[in-house]
């Protein structure tokens, strides 16, 4: 006997989380941008509906529907353009200590320079201080698969910055 997929209610889910899904895309945008990004987030939601199957909380596909669509978005060639008209220049060979402004726009081109899993990785654990075994939880591989992708993520930053080990 098979069961059937079980269903969201994307109303209930706005209504209930919306304010959490708010506050994530703000990690990725300034909070002037983050209600259309919100809107799209949603959007994308009822498009992918059909996806959940009930394997985590329906806050837990949205988290991470929210997630991989702010990673996606960032990594658009356009809003690219438009992040770098915003902030000018960006000093790839100077290493990045502090949150600045050209810290963000580093993180974000790294962001769209990596691959979507990596991205989402780095994502969880540096941003969001997740540990690597509720990563790998998350998305269905092992601790060590987590940690052998948070090295590679750190090399590629370090080459991005021109920094040396």
């Amino acid at each position: 006997m098979t069961t059937a997929a079980p269903t969201l209610d994307l109303s209930a889910l706005y209504k209930e989380h919306g304010r959490l899904v708010l506050r994530r895309i703000r990690r990725f945008y300034r909070a002037e941008q983050a209600p259309d990004v919100l809107h799209e987030v949603f959007a994308r939601a009822i498009e992918k509906a059909d996806t959940y199957r009930g394997e985590a909380s329906p806050i837990a596909w949205l988290y991470g529907l929210t997630t991989r669509h702010c990673l996606a978005r960032l990594r658009d060639e356009r809003r690219r353009r438009e992040l770098l008209e915003e902030v000018g220049e960006v000093p790839w060979t100077c290493p990045i200590t502090e949150p600045t402004t050209e810290a963000r726009v580093f993180l974000a081109e790294l962001w769209r320079r990596v691959d979507p899993e990596l991205a989402q990785i780095g994502v969880y654990y540096y941003l969001d201080g997740m540990s690597q075994a509720d990563i790998g939880e998350l998305l269905g591989v092992t601790g060590r698969t987590v940690s052998n992708r948070l090295q590679q993520l750190s090399d590629l930053a370090r080459d991005a910055a021109g920094g040396s080990p």
